[in-house]
Formats: C-alpha cells, structure tokens, sequence
C-alpha cells in the first residue's frame, strides 16, 4: 500500500482531476446498464418487440436482430447521463477550479497525491440559498481511482471536508449520489451521513429511473463548540 498525501489542489493537477474524474463517471455506466435492463419497461420491449416481429414477419432473423440492435441503444441511454455530468462539470465549476474553489475562504478542492499522481479528489462549496437558516457546506467531487481503492483515501477526503466544514463555522455538510452509487452510498452511511430525500436529477435520470440521493451530515455549531470547551468536566 503506498503512502497519501491528501493536500490542496494546484493547477498542475488539472488533467489528473480531469481524468479522475471521466474516469470515475464512466465506470458506472456497465452497472446502469445492467439496471435498464432490468427495468419493466425493457422487459416488454425487448421479448415484446422481438415477439411482434415474429409473428408478424415470421423470420426469427429479423426478430433476434430486432433483440441485438437494440442493445447498442440502451448502452447509449445508461451512458448519457453520465457524459452529460462530465461536460455539464467542465463547462461551470471546473472549467476553473481555483477560481471555484480556492478564491474564497469558504471553499476548497483538495486532492490524494501518491507516488507523485494525482489519485483522488474531493471539492467543498457554500451552498447558497438565503432560504437556509444553518450554514452549509455542498461536497462534491469526491472520487478516487479505481488502482487505490480500499486503502481509506476516500474516507481521509471526506473527513477533510468535515473538518473544514468544522473549522469554517458550517453546521451542515450535504452531498448528492446516484442509487447506482452503492459503494459512495456505503461510505457515507457508515461516516455518519444521513439520508434527506431523493429526487431525478434530470429527464435522462427519470428516463433511466434512477433517483439522485440527498445526504446531510449535521456538525455541532460554533457557538456550541466554544461552550463545551469552556464547561468544565464533572
């Protein structure tokens, strides 16, 4: 197991983060395929539709074509939500991370460095809605290389983000998964995160059924923070 090195992100990092993070979309896409395949819909369109054809045409040629060129077409569907995040990131906070993450005191966006490559990134930013009555700090981007799984980079990214989080005054940490995510999931439910609601996240999520999850991670407020140092133990 190779040593850590969790740290802020600089520009020389940018086409590790970005490789990171295609990388890390793009995975995905064998599972939620494997999730449109098993979907109801799909079970009466592929047998339904091959069916049809055979009872209308009579050829089991055309029928067992019918089956295989649509299998191309759900790969594409279970793909495109995916590369739609990637171009949707690219085009607004990381088209340029320092001045997203790094130009105010409220946010940040760190990376794991080992064996000098950059192998897993984590970002932090204020959410803005003057509708909120607590302070809260969206994570985001949290994504390690499939090569260093399992040697706690991606619990060590989380908890930077909670102790900045601490250290900035927030009182909430949330973060946004997809239930295809199971192992992120996992993670998150076992730091101490709670589940707050799920939602689609776009048409192609609802085309897909697959819902976005909502997670929240409540931290003890500055003021009660300094209380409980000044209580003297009894």
């Amino acid at each position: 197991m190779a040593p850590y090195l969790i740290r802020k992100y600089q520009e020389s990092d940018r086409k590790w983060v970005v490789g990171l993070l295609s990388q890390g979309m793009v995975e995905h896409v064998p599972a939620t395929f494997r999730h449109v395949l098993k979907l109801p819909r799909t079970l009466v369109l592929l047998p339904g539709g091959a069916l049809a054809l055979l009872l209308v045409s009579g050829s089991w040629l055309l029928a067992l074509t019918f089956g295989l060129a649509l299998l191309p077409v759900l790969w594409f569907l279970a793909a495109r939500p995916w590369t739609e995040y990637v171009d949707m990131t690219l085009r607004t906070d990381m088209a340029d991370i320092t001045k997203s993450y790094l130009s105010e005191p409220g946010s940040c966006f760190w990376v794991a460095e080992s064996e000098k490559k950059v192998v897993g990134t984590v970002g932090a930013l204020p959410v803005d809605d003057p509708t909120l009555q607590e302070k809260r700090l969206q994570l985001c981007h949290l994504i390690v290389s499939s090569e260093h799984r399992g040697q706690g980079i991606a619990k060590a990214l989380v908890r930077t983000v909670l102790q900045f989080a601490r250290d900035q005054g927030y009182s909430e940490v949330v973060l946004d998964t997809t239930k295809m995510q199971l192992s992120a999931i996992a993670l998150y439910q076992g730091m101490g995160f709670r589940k707050m609601g799920q939602r689609f996240a776009s048409m192609s999520w609802r085309l897909l059924y697959v819902h976005e999850v909502h997670f929240i991670y409540h931290l003890p407020s500055a003021q009660v923070g300094s209380l409980k140092k000044q209580v003297p133990w009894t």
